[in-house]
């Protein structure tokens, strides 16, 4: 017997970062909504979708501020 699939929700940190986590917990520190619930697959499927660049947030601002140098 299979166990039917858990809703999984994207979390998002102050870092831009994605990950999946189970919707009836509450989230990590640091950690809010996205928005986005579905199954896992679905969750990590709309991550690949959104996440296109996989640097954190403040690596991009230090070296878009690099270049404008």
């Amino acid at each position: 017997m299979s166990e039917s699939p858990t809703e999984t929700k994207v979390v998002v940190n102050d870092e831009e970062q994605y990950s999946v986590w189970p919707a009836g917990r509450d989230n990590p520190d640091g950690w809010h909504d996205e928005g986005f619930r579905g199954t896992r697959e679905d969750c990590l499927a709309h991550i690949e979708e959104v996440w296109t660049d996989m640097r954190p947030r403040s690596l991009r601002a230090a070296m878009d501020a690099g270049e404008s140098r």
